[in-house]
């Protein structure tokens, strides 16, 4: 059975603070609530599972909504403390603030922005699975073309990158869709499918926000392209298309615990 790992970096909107537009926490927090449950209710009519890497802040700012994850069976792991400004010990910070707040064992970490991380105090903080990498080639923020593109193993933490075409590594995260032909779109992941068996990618909250009413944001265009319900509309078809191609769809934590070699 091929899988989909389907996630959602839920964290505080601060991309207007790319651009030197001020943008408080407080607004940062209403974009980010309202695309969340945008996506839960896409999840909640399709009947698939999805894990939420979520900020310490949105995870304090955000109860309500963090509940509603909770209930409706998604997994819950960390996405740093403050996603404008991370700290070099946030993986632990973050950890504490999602299983105080929730009850939960966090297994998962993915750094802000998919920056690098120390493997080895990852491994040290208790994590079964790290997704902080995009091993592709994307200017200005990363250059991995030599670093594996599938799941390997560090240590005892299963790395799990985001995945990219087999070759010349196109990156099939939230950007694509928003911006490749719908076609063209599940042509690649189908691809991807193929030849590694399992898919697995990241969104974001506010890619699911009305972006293009606010151009007092500065957002560039291939970032407010087909957001808001055009984005809902687009990421259902996709998962009900997968959906009708026979796969399935599991948490990163599922997924970890079936391909971590047992002792």
């Amino acid at each position: 059975m091929k899988q989909i790992l389907l996630s959602f970096d839920t964290e505080e909107f601060d991309v207007p603070k790319e651009h030197n537009v001020p943008f408080t926490l407080e607004e940062g927090m209403a974009v980010s609530e309202v695309g969340t449950n945008r996506i839960l209710d896409i999840l909640q009519r399709q009947n698939v599972k999805a894990t939420f890497f979520c900020t310490g802040n949105f995870i304090t700012h955000a109860p309500e909504t963090m509940q509603r994850i909770i209930r409706e069976g998604h997994e819950v792991a960390c996405h740093g403390v403050d996603h404008w400004q991370p700290q070099p010990t946030d993986f632990v910070r973050s950890k504490e603030i999602m299983e105080s707040a929730t009850g939960l064992k966090a297994y998962g970490y993915r750094q802000p922005r998919m920056f690098t991380v120390n493997d080895e105090a990852i491994e040290q903080a208790g994590y079964l699975y790290n997704t902080s990498l995009n091993p592709a080639f994307i200017p200005g923020r990363y250059m991995h073309l030599t670093t594996p593109r599938t799941f390997f193993m560090k240590g005892k933490v299963l790395q799990i990158p985001a995945s990219v075409t087999p070759w010349l590594r196109v990156p099939l995260f939230w950007l694509a869709l928003h911006n490749f032909p719908q076609w063209l779109y599940r042509a690649l992941v189908r691809r991807v499918l193929s030849h590694d068996g399992y898919f697995a990618t990241y969104f974001h909250p506010w890619e699911f926000f009305e972006l293009k009413e606010h151009p007092e944001w500065k957002m560039p265009f291939i970032i407010r392209n087909h957001s808001g319900l055009q984005m809902v509309d687009r990421l259902e078809k996709f998962i009900s298309q997968m959906k009708a191609d026979g796969c399935d769809f599991a948490t990163y934590r599922d997924f970890a615990i079936t391909k971590i070699p047992s002792k």
